[in-house]
């Protein structure tokens, strides 16, 4: 390999098992790394609303109950509408030094939380503004997934992306677990004191500006770009035209969607249905799906990703009905214990479905590459690596949707009906949804199936 600690690489054959194993892996798991740090304080800073909507009331805000939803689901919207230049980003201005950009400009949600929630007398609007900034941190995922599908083999995919993508997700945990903590103390308290005694919103901002000042210095230092992962904007938006595409794009609502969306809502679902309940618990929520997610993309790689997606959106539904019932009776412990089984399904998911696209581009590549001997097949598998990073990203963008939509729901089920248990049903509809999508598509054994998705052949 040429050039392996340059900022460009222009030398890289994963699936060259002499390559990977001299000198390919070590780079991989270096830029691996620190893709995981950038993105996990990507994740942190998307979320902070899911915990500063709840204390603005106590800090003085007069918000509704609809209005601090939308603070939380805002953020989730505008990160989906990012991810869709975000994905494009890599192959055209290269992994890190995009990278470094979507780090840098973090410090605008970050420093703008801390000012404005120091100031009980801003206006909705403006602080609906100041918090769709955050949806800054939600367009990292799609250029680090797609920048890191192109580092390893085929045959790891599932487990390194698996792995990324939790690195980013557990921010979601970090940021719910740590900024309960340091809103309760002055120690960075730059701007003047919650007019509560013992609240300092503005902390909830101010503690990610070091973690960001260290993600960029390592994207700076210890990552690189891939001159094999340059490509045309044209030759990517291909995918647009791929039904798999859409049809990967609905099912990922339904995994990551369900992340995302449980995990902004979670801390203030809490706090409405159940008030004598700290919302100090809700980070176990994300926790769960985090962690989960690389086994879900280790089971993939073992028993292909369509087995383990259709049986899992069984166990989702099972665990929606589970919520259903328990916040229904309002009993916390069962809502508690079914919602984490709940999160950790939405991990699993994650981590199956997503190692589903890269083999399901591979195989149609491939397919159409047959009889075209040894060189049709090299550029039918470059061509897949391309389109793979490209769907992604895209793929991860339309699935974001849901960190808009499942908040959203929640705030109008419970204004209309007093509950969340509409938002929750129509929830349990969609995921029936899901299911038959990937039975009918990858989970059957017909003509078109085996041959635009590999299933029969391959672990799709």
């Amino acid at each position: 390999m040429s050039n392996q600690t340059s900022t460009w690489i222009s030398e890289w054959k994963p699936e060259d098992e002499t390559f990977w194993n001299a000198t390919g892996k070590f780079v991989a798991r270096r830029n691996l790394i620190w893709s995981i740090v950038a993105e996990h304080v990507g994740f942190s800073v998307w979320l902070i609303w899911s915990i500063v909507a709840t204390k603005l009331p106590q800090a003085g805000f007069h918000y509704t109950t609809d209005q601090l939803f939308q603070l939380v689901a805002i953020p989730g919207l505008i990160g989906s509408l990012m991810r869709f230049p975000y994905t494009f980003a890599v192959t055209t201005f290269g992994g890190r030094n995009w990278t470094i950009f979507s780090a840098t400009v973090l410090f605008i949600p970050t420093l703008g939380l801390a000012y404005f929630v120091s100031h009980p007398e801003t206006p909705f609007w403006l602080m609906l503004l100041v918090a769709s900034t955050a949806g800054l941190g939600g367009g990292n995922f799609a250029s680090s997934m797609a920048n890191i599908s192109f580092f390893y083999p085929d045959r790891m995919k599932g487990w390194a992306l698996g792995l990324n993508a939790a690195g980013g997700n557990i921010g979601v945990s970090s940021v719910q677990l740590l900024t309960p903590i340091l809103m309760s103390v002055g120690l960075i308290n730059l701007y003047q004191a919650s007019p509560v005694a013992g609240v300092y919103l503005q902390n909830a901002g101010l503690m990610w500006v070091l973690p960001l000042v260290v993600a960029v210095f390592g994207a700076v230092f210890f990552m690189n770009n891939l001159t094999s992962a340059k490509s045309s904007f044209k030759d990517q938006l291909a995918i647009v035209g791929r039904k798999h595409t859409w049809i990967m794009s609905l099912i990922y609502v339904g995994t990551f969607g369900s992340f995302i969306g449980y995990s902004a809502a979670f801390p203030l679902l809490i706090k409405t249905q159940f008030p004598a309940v700290t919302i100090a618990i809700a980070f176990l929520g994300p926790l769960v799906g985090s962690l989960s997610r690389p086994l879900g993309g280790l089971l993939a790689d073992k028993v292909g990703g369509a087995i383990v997606t259709f049986w899992n959106f069984i166990a989702m539904a099972a665990a929606t009905i589970g919520v259903l019932y328990f916040v229904g009776i309002k009993d916390f412990t069962g809502f508690l214990v079914m919602f984490l089984i709940l999160f950790v399904t939405t991990g699993v998911g994650n981590g199956s479905t997503y190692r589903m696209i890269p083999s399901i581009f591979r195989e149609e590549n491939l397919r159409k590459a047959q009889g075209a001997g040894e060189a049709g097949r090299a550029l039918a598998l470059k061509t897949a690596s391309i389109e793979s990073g490209a769907a992604l990203g895209f793929i991860g963008a339309i699935g974001a949707c849901g960190g808009y939509l499942i908040p959203s729901g929640f705030g109008q089920s419970i204004a209309l009906t007093g509950g969340p248990q509409l938002a929750l049903e129509i929830y349990l509809a969609f995921y029936a949804i899901c299911l038959a999508l990937t039975w009918w598509f990858y989970m059957r054994r017909s003509t078109e199936t085996s041959g635009a998705s590999g299933l029969a052949g391959a672990r799709v």
